[in-house]
């Protein structure tokens, strides 16, 4: 029996699939950095979560909850994107916060419509 040899067609059709893949798979908006980091221990409370993402955000459909060790939610102020970096998400904190381990939920939507979402700790000595 005689092998078929790949035509150029199909190669070339395949290689355009897995760029329109990789294309797709970063296109969302990845936790790049955050302050406090991370598995950060801090020494004072921060005033606010500072969140920079991979791509820009849609400030109105992305936020973020704070939980305390025992899992209740901390007061925060609403969720912001700076006007001059839209890829930073902040929300201030209403209160200081008390020595403890704390949990980073977020979640985005980024502007060209993916929604990702995450979370992180960090603690407070």
């Amino acid at each position: 029996m005689q092998k078929k040899p790949i035509s150029r067609r199909v190669i070339a059709l395949a290689a355009t699939g897995l760029m329109a893949f990789s294309s797709l798979a970063a296109a969302h908006a990845h936790l790049q950095s955050s302050a406090p980091a991370a598995k950060a221990q801090v020494t004072t409370s921060p005033d606010a979560l500072t969140l920079n993402f991979s791509e820009d955000i849609e400030a109105a459909f992305s936020g973020v909850n704070l939980l305390d060790n025992a899992q209740k939610p901390v007061e925060t102020t609403k969720a912001r994107v700076e006007a001059d970096q839209k890829n930073r998400l902040i929300v201030g904190l209403s209160h200081p916060l008390k020595a403890g381990s704390y949990q980073v939920n977020w979640h985005v939507l980024s502007v060209d419509g993916h929604k990702t979402a995450g979370s992180y700790r960090f603690s407070v000595k």
